[in-house]
């Protein structure tokens, strides 16, 4: 007997609908730092203040924190470039606009100021895109946190990365830094850095698996661009998959990981971008890849 054969069509739906709330980011205009975005979809922040090594401010840290929530609903951002401006990449909080007023504020208050910056690193972690951190030159406090925060981070030998908390008399665990810093470099080292605050060069940073490639200071940016383009034209869906996996994965046991990434793999197989590979396969060429 031959098995009845099923027939399902699917219903019209208009894509608007499932569009939702995502906006195109290419046009953004930021106001606290410079902001491009090419026609790849691989957009490059730029901290812009280079006459004081690009401090942070209360302002800059609420505009980058809901720029990279913003950027979960970008279709048009497959990859971010985060770099600073005049040889140096981020100098921490601004010493005179954010730490000296955090002097004078209450514990509601502070407690609000550390749960912003707080939300800057999840947004970092939960927006679909890899993030690419150019590092030359200094790289602390805060400065380090978006390094660690980022996914790939492209150093120089003469850059210096410092989680200096302690040497202001704060705790090592900021902005989820007692989390993510273990699970990049290890525990040992990241109790050596996070206890000690010191500068950490770059060779030594490369060695320690914090930076992924050292380059020199001249080819820092085009080296991290070209990165980010090669991964703005792979699978971007499946890409987010990826970085959505490699995150929620921290709290599963290993079976639990098997499973979330058995239905993660199905998923990506319902993709275009899947045939797409099948078929240059196939033909003997690369595939082009649309993120759908």
């Amino acid at each position: 007997m031959t098995a009845p054969t099923l027939t399902h069509t699917a219903p019209s739906i208009d894509a608007s609908l499932l569009a939702g709330n995502r906006k195109p980011l290419r046009g953004y205009q930021a106001t606290h730092f410079l902001w491009q975005c090419d026609e790849a979809g691989v957009a490059t922040i730029t901290l812009n203040r280079p006459e004081r090594k690009n401090p942070l401010t209360f302002d800059s840290y609420a505009e980058l924190r809901d720029l990279f929530a913003a950027l979960k609903l970008a279709p048009d951002v497959h990859a971010v470039v985060l770099q600073g401006a005049g040889g140096n990449f981020c100098s921490g909080g601004d010493v005179h606009e954010i730490i000296g007023p955090l002097i004078h504020l209450p514990a509601p208050e502070l407690l609000m100021f550390t749960r912003m910056t707080g939300a800057l690193v999840a947004n970092m972690r939960a927006c679909p895109q890899p993030i690419i951190a150019a590092i030359d030159g200094v790289c602390a406090g805060a400065g380090a946190i978006l390094s660690m925060a980022s996914d790939l981070r492209v150093g120089t030998a003469r850059s210096k990365t410092a989680f200096l908390f302690n040497r202001v008399g704060l705790a090592g665990c900021d902005m989820g830094a007692c989390a993510m810093l273990p699970r990049i470099i290890g525990q040992g080292r990241a109790s050596d850095w996070l206890y000690t605050g010191r500068a950490v060069p770059g060779e030594e940073a490369e060695r320690a698996g914090f930076f992924n490639r050292l380059v020199a200071p001249e080819e820092l940016l085009a080296n991290a661009q070209a990165w980010a383009t090669d991964l703005a034209t792979g699978p971007s869906f499946a890409n987010g998959i990826t970085k959505t996996m490699l995150h929620q994965e921290w709290a599963m046991t290993i079976e639990q990981a098997i499973e979330a990434e058995a239905q993660a793999q199905a998923l990506c197989m319902l993709t275009n971008d899947y045939q797409r590979a099948y078929h240059a396969f196939v033909a003997k060429q690369r595939p082009q890849f649309e993120g759908n």
